[in-house]
């Protein structure tokens, strides 16, 4: 198995909450700790709207974004809500690439990597999940996320390739095939395994792990998707194209071991691991950026396995 490393960078300090965002988490650890054993049932369905919701900054940053964006502001309606769409050159006459951000993000974070894709003489197009950006909707969780890149994806037509980062990885992970497919992938930091991010979330907020079922059985009430279903492992063996996992060794928010089962479950896919990008900062990076746009370009990583940037 080969392995290469990118250049590391200086480790940033960590992003500070502001006081009302603190205030709010501990309020919400003050009252799962005792709710989880007087008032289970309500914790539960106060706990999965909190899973479900998407942090406001996703629209702060979405309006201040439309001051500078070089996109093209377009909207599809998925099963009755308007979703925002980002269009840069022509998909109906150039390849495209599809982007798909995470959760809490928004479609116009991939706007530095327009003009790489432009000058590949590719077309690009973003998106707004449900809930983020200029989308509609107030929840939004995993099969959301699957629904609306499927619908994208379809309404777009076939991509010459994908990018996406975290929650969206997952959801073109399980989306690819179902009405419409990509030629190459390129998932950065992609989350693998809903079950374990709802045992995260869980401890986060200091709900009781023993009410995690119930937590998992309103969500599936809302979606009509179990959340066992939602595993990579039911997908991705199935998946033909090629693909290059990026994940970094100190992702907090994704661990490293998620992007290294996508790898061990995915044929001939490449995992290029990275140090000290963590979760966000991974997706900005330039060599990051040159190796995808190098992946999508058709240049040979010298077959499947393990490498680093």
């Amino acid at each position: 198995m080969r392995t290469q490393q990118t250049r590391s960078r200086p480790m940033k300090p960590p992003r500070r909450f502001g006081a009302r965002t603190v205030a709010t988490l501990l309020g919400i650890r003050f009252a799962y700790r005792f709710g989880s054993r007087l008032a289970p049932g309500r914790t539960v369905a106060h706990a999965a709207r909190v899973f479900q919701t998407p942090l406001p900054s996703s629209r702060e940053r979405a309006m201040h974004a439309l001051t500078t964006m070089t996109a093209r502001r377009e909207a599809v309606d998925v099963d009755g809500e308007q979703i925002a769409t980002y269009v840069w050159g022509d998909p109906t006459t150039q390849p495209y690439i599809l982007l798909a951000h995470g959760w809490s993000s928004l479609g116009l974070r991939w706007e530095t990597w327009a003009a790489q894709l432009l000058a590949k003489g590719w077309a690009a197009v973003a998106f707004d999940q449900p809930a983020h950006g200029h989308s509609g909707g107030d929840l939004c969780t995993l099969p959301d996320f699957v629904r609306t890149v499927t619908a994208i994806g379809r309404h777009y037509g076939d991509a010459e390739g994908v990018i996406a980062h975290s929650l969206g990885g997952a959801a073109v992970a399980l989306s690819l095939e179902d009405g419409w497919t990509a030629k190459r992938v390129v998932l950065i930091a992609p989350a693998a395994d809903p079950e374990a991010a709802t045992s995260r979330f869980a401890r986060f907020v200091r709900l009781a792990q023993h009410l995690r079922p119930s937590l998992h059985d309103t969500l599936a009430a809302r979606t009509g998707v179990q959340i066992g279903d939602l595993h990579i492992r039911n997908h991705v063996p199935n998946r033909t194209q090629p693909a290059l996992i990026v994940h970094d060794f100190f992702d907090r928010d994704v661990p490293v071991e998620e992007g290294e089962l996508y790898t061990s479950l995915w044929p001939g896919s490449i995992l290029l691991k990275t140090r000290r990008l963590g979760h966000r900062r991974i997706v900005d990076d330039e060599c990051v950026q040159a190796a995808a746009l190098a992946f999508l370009s058709g240049v040979d990583f010298g077959g499947g396995g393990e490498a680093a940037a």
